[in-house]
């Protein structure tokens, strides 16, 4: 270990004969770093309070800690090759960018105090790689004039500990997560909450579907990937069951081709879909694409008092913020279970671009792992999109009770038939009007018990993912509860 620090010295001689220095001070008035090449055992060096204004002459030295404090930098260069660098000191300098540390990978400190030139956070973005990074320090730099400065950086920087001589906490890793990529959660209760603040600034209104422990108003949400044939099926089920079902939502985005205005969606712009928010007209908005979509509490009304259900289609965070509300929808899902297939179709359409089809592809997961780590969330996965109308069409059937009404009829005309059978009919036949406005809850608590289904083939992982049946009531997102434990145990 070797000190020269704090002389007068301008230029240093060969030291390749020193092949055991490991430590080197050079505190001087050095204005360039030459001498050391072949110093092959050299781990520590500071060039401190020198005149350098650019790095060179370090190769590929297998240094772990280098000081260049209070020096004439304006560039990170000429690093590239210390791969094993740890400690890196590059305070009091005239650093503009974080450019130039991308590659090392082993640093766990860097101290940028005091450059007064890095001025925008993205510059974190050259240092996002380095996970083994834990110790930042920008003090006295324009970047902490920046607003949310110190969230921002931990947001990009998850693996952090400490940043700018401070330890990082606990909780300000999760503000920062919530702040910049909050869970579906988080965005969901935001969204609940700034749609219920506008409601409750606007005249009280006495709404038919307010909510009811005993009779939900009954709404049919199906949700899935982009393209994955929810909206189509949402169409046809309305046209189906046209005495059952009807469709409303409204968006920002433009119609595609030979879709049509108040039949499948109510398109508005950007700004009347804004004004409807701050008129307290939603109760639950989702950004997905760069568009807003949204439903209104006036468009369920109008189905209500017409005595239908509600059958709408959403993204994932649509059906995160309905479930926020006091509705209690049954969720149906759909996800491709044939990756290729499904971009295959995706690119038959015609409306998406490259990387729209990539997002959605990458979505099929983040479904899947809802339903299997959130019991009951979903009340049925469908997981073939091309046979998913039968099996829909086949549950709303039994749900309506339509199979056993329309065999009653057919055997109303046999001689057979007995008066109490005939009541029986009838019975049922009250019981699903009863339902469809909400006075039965005994009917509609069967909506859309999951049906048995073949699994398709390749979705062995898929089947795992689908929790089973329940009895819980529509929406319910609660886990089975375990019977009580036996005194004594």
């Amino acid at each position: 270990e070797v000190n020269f620090s704090h002389n007068r010295m301008t230029k240093m001689k060969d030291l390749s004969d020193c092949v055991l220095l490991t430590k080197l001070d050079l505190d001087n008035s050095f204005c360039e770093i030459s001498g050391l090449e072949q110093c092959c055992r050299l781990t520590h060096l500071s060039l401190a309070h020198n005149k350098i204004s650019r790095i060179s002459g370090l190769g590929s030295l297998p240094l772990t800690h280098l000081c260049l404090r209070g020096n004439q930098l304006e560039r990170i260069e000429g690093l590239e090759h210390l791969k094993s660098l740890q400690v890196l000191d590059l305070s009091q300098n005239r650093i503009t960018s974080l450019s130039g540390l991308q590659n090392l990978h082993l640093l766990g400190s860097i101290n940028l105090e005091k450059n007064l030139q890095i001025s925008e956070i993205q510059e974190c973005k050259h240092v996002h790689d380095l996970l083994l990074l834990r110790d930042l320090n920008l003090l006295g730099n324009p970047v902490q004039e920046q607003p949310d400065y110190k969230l921002a950086v931990i947001f990009l920087l998850q693996h952090l500990t400490v940043l700018d001589q401070e330890k990082v906490s606990a909780e300000e890793k999760v503000s920062s997560v919530n702040k910049y990529d909050p869970p579906m959660d988080v965005v969901a209760a935001r969204d609940h909450m700034t749609h219920l603040v506008y409601q409750l600034m606007q005249p009280q209104i006495l709404y038919e579907t307010l909510p009811s422990a005993d009779s939900p108003y009954p709404m049919l949400v199906m949700t899935g990937p982009q393209g994955c044939g929810k909206r189509e099926l949402a169409h046809r089920l309305c046209q189906e069951f046209n005495k059952y079902f009807a469709y409303i939502c409204h968006t920002t985005r433009g119609p595609y081709f030979g879709e049509e205005n108040g039949l499948d969606y109510h398109f508005v712009s950007q700004e009347v879909f804004q004004n409807m928010i701050h008129m307290g007209k939603f109760i639950q908005t989702i950004q997905y694409g760069g568009h807003s979509y949204g439903l209104t509490r006036d468009a369920i009304e109008d189905v209500a008092r017409e005595g239908l259900a509600c059958c709408v289609h959403m993204e994932l965070e649509g059906v995160f913020s309905l479930k926020k509300s006091y509705f209690e929808p049954r969720y149906i899902l759909l996800i491709p279970t044939q990756v290729e297939k499904y971009i295959g179709h995706l690119k038959s359409r015609g409306l998406y671009t490259p990387a729209q089809i990539d997002i959605a592809v990458s979505r099929i997961q983040l479904y899947a792992n809802t339903s299997s780590q959130r019991p009951g969330f979903f009340d049925n996965v469908i997981p073939d999109w091309e046979e998913a109308y039968q099996t829909l069409s086949q549950a709303v059937k039994e749900y309506l009770l339509l199979e056993e009404l329309e065999e009653g009829e057919n055997n109303r005309a046999s001689p057979d038939n007995t008066s109490t059978e005939l009541a029986s009919i009838r019975r049922r036949e009250q019981l699903v009007r009863e339902a469809l406005v909400g006075k039965s809850p005994g009917v509609y608590s069967q909506l859309f018990k999951q049906t048995p289904n073949d699994p398709h083939p390749g979705a062995d992982q898929l089947a795992a993912a689908v929790s089973p049946s329940s009895d819980r009531r529509p929406g319910s997102n609660v886990k089975p509860i375990l019977p009580p434990i036996p005194t004594g145990r």
